[in-house]
């Protein structure tokens, strides 16, 4: 009776919820989903037929860019989910800014064939981390929720705390490219390193942009014995 009681009361407060609370599309605002078909084709997946297997920047074939041949990216390979434009900017932001953990997880799912097709080419898992503030701030690593989905999808290990930011940094997206690279020089360490000897690393995050992020967290890992690095962002920069 009382597991009977409890399972009532559960289905009358979820559609409570669900009267006062609906969920709403993160990309265009309409009820019912965490993300609507329409939105979902309106994103333009990174194709890596026709990208760069490094940054991802379209480029019409697989071959590595100008910018990639110019500068050391510190990972060996990248792979992306979508392009960060239209629709899945809105879903982005409402993933990360507004707590939509949800719509992150739904981004990743949508990406589970891409992320299938290249899940024997490494070890482990390693989220890009957050300081203490920027946690308590968001109450949440997107970076993390982000590998949790792939580790379900991968059966992969993620290496919690093994790689950490050791100082508080600007967001990203509203600096200059310049600011950028000064803003994560030298942010990040690696504790415990025997966690991560010979390992290949997948590093993941959420976005990738001029990839000096990206960049920094690879050659700490690497310099702490990972056998190699690759990285996943969910979606990066059109250009």
């Amino acid at each position: 009776m009382q597991s009977g009681l409890a399972d009532t009361v559960h289905d009358l407060l979820k559609t409570v919820l669900d009267i006062f609370y609906p969920l709403r599309c993160g990309g265009c605002g309409e009820r019912g989903s965490a993300i609507c078909r329409d939105c979902i084709g309106s994103f333009r997946v990174v194709d890596e037929a026709s990208s760069c297997p490094i940054c991802g920047r379209w480029v019409g074939k697989s071959i590595v860019c100008g910018a990639c041949l110019e500068e050391d990216r510190g990972f060996q390979k990248g792979h992306y989910g979508f392009y960060f434009e239209g629709r899945l900017r809105n879903a982005m932001h409402a993933f990360k800014f507004s707590g939509r953990k949800d719509i992150g997880r739904r981004l990743v799912s949508l990406s589970k064939e891409k992320i299938r097709s290249f899940a024997e080419t490494f070890d482990c898992l390693v989220p890009i981390p957050v300081t203490e503030k920027r946690l308590k701030e968001r109450g949440f690593n997107q970076s993390f929720i982000i590998a949790e989905e792939i580790a379900k999808i991968t059966g992969k290990e993620i290496k919690h705390s093994v790689l950490l930011k050791k100082k508080n940094t600007q967001d990203q997206y509203s600096l200059t490219r310049e600011e950028r690279k000064r803003n994560v020089r030298g942010v990040f360490a690696v504790k415990d390193k025997g966690r991560i000897k010979g390992k290949r690393v997948l590093l993941v995050d959420d976005l990738f942009t001029t990839g000096y992020t990206a960049h920094e967290a690879a050659v700490v890992l690497l310099r702490s014995h990972a056998g190699e690095v690759r990285f996943f962002a969910l979606a990066r920069t059109p250009s």
